[in-house]
């Protein structure tokens, strides 16, 4: 089947509603689809795919398109089998027995998938499982409790600081290098190759945000809530194409802690803003009744004091669910039920779990993310904010939450948030700007950057990309 590279505002996998699904009266093969994709049956979904009337494939191209990429995706996450899986991991824990990695399999410590019938571990199953096993937490507290050290330092240095009228402190002024290698021959020479990279935008913590110096010339972001670097580069035959900007920005540490919270959060105002921020954003953020009710389970009483409910949220998640390395976004129907499913999630995965359970009993919650720049971990990172009336949004991240339980950062990073930050997203799942003609690689999120030529979409395997922190400096007023 010729494959159809198809326009981005038609379908984004599992990130964005199927919206060329009414095009024809007759979609319940879809259905069928979603459910041989959850049941490992792909043969037999392309099968189904396959015999559907002419009139009915020319109608649903795009999606049908979009599953078959779906499960393209499954199988690249999806690469190691059971026996090298059990080497890898007797190789570092060689007592371990059958038994033992039954259960890990049951428990989901490791993450399996039988598709057409063969078995395959999740190709970050081994280094998901020292993370996830019973038999691991006692090393997990040292090493949890190494970095809560790490993170108590930057709060003290934090606090030696003067805040400013917003409540930020802290200020540093940023150097970054961010650089995208299209591998060469990855598309034909003279071909033009388009790049989409990230770039931090104006909010209460950022500002003075100036490209440097790039290497071609820069086009930013309109109106997307993926703020952006864009540059075009004609392909050179047996050449990578190198994409390369530098830029600055300030940025400042905030928090509010509880009690001030406390005094100075109001009832809230049933604005068109709190609505849409209380509500669901399918896929992603869907607030079933199964949500719903857990939520008010984790509060339990409604009548609590939004800063107080929010909190039990957040460290509902810190306690419950382990970081572990995720699968690729774009494969997940909805990230909140799977991280339930699979008691475990990564920055992103808990998030979204976050924003979804303080939406489902009123209180207002969304998505930013970009990077982490803390020395010697420097690495993609997402998290959330949380509305207050009379305060506003209030920075909140919940994978770090589990790192600082019982220390005097206990409550710090459910209402705040360290220097060590990059927001480039404030949203998710947005069409880019300027518009990307084709699928993003990563439908829901923008970090590592997004590549594409006239002929279709360049994945992960195509390129590679690096942001190099080159100065944090602390300024002085």
């Amino acid at each position: 089947m010729k494959k159809i590279l198809f326009p981005l505002l038609g379908l984004l996998l599992f990130s964005m509603p199927v919206m060329v699904q009414a095009a024809t009266a007759s979609t319940s093969w879809r259905a069928t689809v979603d459910r041989l994709i959850d049941e490992g049956e792909f043969t037999k979904a392309m099968q189904l795919m396959a015999r559907l009337p002419k009139a009915e494939r020319r109608a649903n191209a795009f999606a049908i398109d979009s599953l078959g990429e779906v499960m393209r995706r499954i199988r690249k996450d999806f690469t190691l089998t059971p026996e090298e899986g059990v080497k890898a991991i007797r190789e570092k824990y060689p007592d371990a027995t059958d038994e033992q990695i039954a259960e890990w399999k049951r428990s989901r410590a490791i993450e399996t998938m039988t598709i057409d019938g063969t078995e395959w571990w999740f190709r970050k199953a081994v280094r998901n499982l020292w993370l996830l096993g019973d038999e691991f937490k006692e090393q997990n507290k040292v090493n949890n409790a190494e970095g809560a050290e790490r993170l108590l330092k930057i709060f003290r240095e934090a606090m030696a600081t003067r805040p400013d009228t917003a409540g930020v402190r802290d200020w540093r002024h940023v150097n970054v290098t961010f650089t995208l290698d299209v591998n060469a021959d990855a598309v034909p020479a003279g071909e033009t190759v388009r790049a989409w990279m990230p770039l931090p935008y104006e909010n209460l913590r950022q500002r003075n945000i100036k490209v440097e110096s790039s290497n071609r010339p820069v086009t930013l972001s309109q109106g997307s809530k993926h703020h952006t670097v864009y540059m075009e580069a004609k392909a050179v035959k047996g050449q990578p194409t190198h994409f390369e900007y530098t830029f600055s920005y300030d940025v400042g540490e905030r928090h509010l802690c509880q009690q001030d919270l406390l005094a100075l959060a109001q009832p809230y105002k049933h604005t068109p803003a709190y609505v849409r921020y209380t509500s669901s954003e399918a896929p992603q953020v869907v607030i079933t009744d199964t949500m719903q009710a857990l939520a008010e389970d984790i509060v339990g009483d409604l009548d609590e004091h939004p800063v107080i409910a929010a909190s039990r949220i957040y460290h509902w998640i810190a306690v419950h669910f382990p970081w572990a390395g995720a699968r690729e976004y774009s494969t997940l129907r909805n990230i909140p039920e799977y991280v339930l499913l699979n008691k475990h999630g990564d920055c992103g995965q808990v998030a979204l779990l976050y924003i979804t359970l303080c939406r489902a009993i009123g209180i207002p919650a969304r998505w930013e993310s970009g990077y982490m720049l803390h020395p010697g971990e420097v690495n993609f990172h997402d998290w959330a904010e949380t509305y207050f009336e009379g305060v506003g949004w209030v920075p909140t991240d919940p994978s770090f939450g589990r790192d600082v339980e019982g220390s005097v950062l206990n409550d710090y990073y459910a209402t705040g948030i360290d220097v060590y930050r990059l927001a480039s997203n404030e949203g998710i799942a947005d069409a880019l700007s300027p518009a990307k003609k084709y699928l993003r690689s990563e439908t829901l999120d923008f970090q590592a950057g997004e590549v594409e030529w006239k002929k279709g979409n360049l994945y992960y395997d195509t390129w590679s990309s690096h942001l190099k922190v080159n100065s944090i400096t602390p300024i002085k007023y």
